[in-house]
């Protein structure tokens, strides 16, 4: 009950540092997004590349973020962003990186060959068996590895507050903006999967609705 009394008497503030936390992970996951797919993309033609990015992004994982940010305050304080929203974007960022390589060099190297002799076979560039046939067979895998980045990312808190009630609320808030933001992206993996691909438990469920034949 005090702790429910806690999150009502300070809603205002808990709904302004829950924007910050959406906004710090969607632009950081985003970032990443656009950066990891094409080096997931890439890696996939050369495997001594692959394995050196890989193990430089697993590396990254595991530094400590209290390291990172070590780091990070006196090259970024240079430019009078040492502490704040930059900082916490950046390192939000490089966290997110593994999973989204890892996933897309995984789903791009396991395209069934023979998908890809048939579309050479139609005449395709490579750059157009890319974009009609390899991208769209591997978005299930690359969105599996957005969807533990952001969850992965999203869930970190800091844990220095002595304060029993504020960390039961940052605990309770971030899980429940985890579990929303993994079945938003699970919606968007759905709709961004070749139709012929898409997972059976979605199929039957829109059987039973009515809305695709048996």
């Amino acid at each position: 009950m005090e702790t429910l009394k806690f999150i009502l008497d300070n809603l205002p503030a808990i709904g302004q540092r829950t924007i910050e936390h959406i906004s710090i992970v969607g632009v950081a996951v985003s970032l990443a997004v656009i950066t990891g797919v094409p080096i997931g993309i890439a890696i996939t033609q050369n495997k001594r590349a692959a394995d050196i990015v890989l193990y430089t992004a697993a590396m990254i994982m595991t530094i400590p973020s209290i390291a990172l940010f070590g780091v990070m305050i006196p090259v970024l304080s240079l430019i009078g962003q040492g502490i704040g929203y930059l900082p916490a974007v950046i390192a939000v960022l490089l966290y997110s990186q593994l999973p989204i390589i890892r996933n897309t060099y995984t789903a791009i190297s396991n395209v069934d060959p023979a998908l890809r002799e048939a579309a050479r076979g139609m005449g395709m560039s490579s750059l157009e068996r890319l974009r009609q046939v390899e991208i769209p067979l591997a978005v299930p895998v690359i969105m599996a590895g957005v969807r533990i980045a952001v969850v992965m990312t999203g869930t970190a808190s800091g844990i220095s507050q002595t304060d029993p009630r504020q960390l039961i609320t940052g605990a309770l808030a971030v899980s429940l903006l985890a579990i929303a933001a993994d079945y938003l992206l699970l919606w968007a993996q759905h709709q961004l999967t070749p139709k012929g691909i898409r997972h059976p438990r979605f199929r039957a469920r829109r059987v039973v609705a009515g809305k695709l034949p048996a």
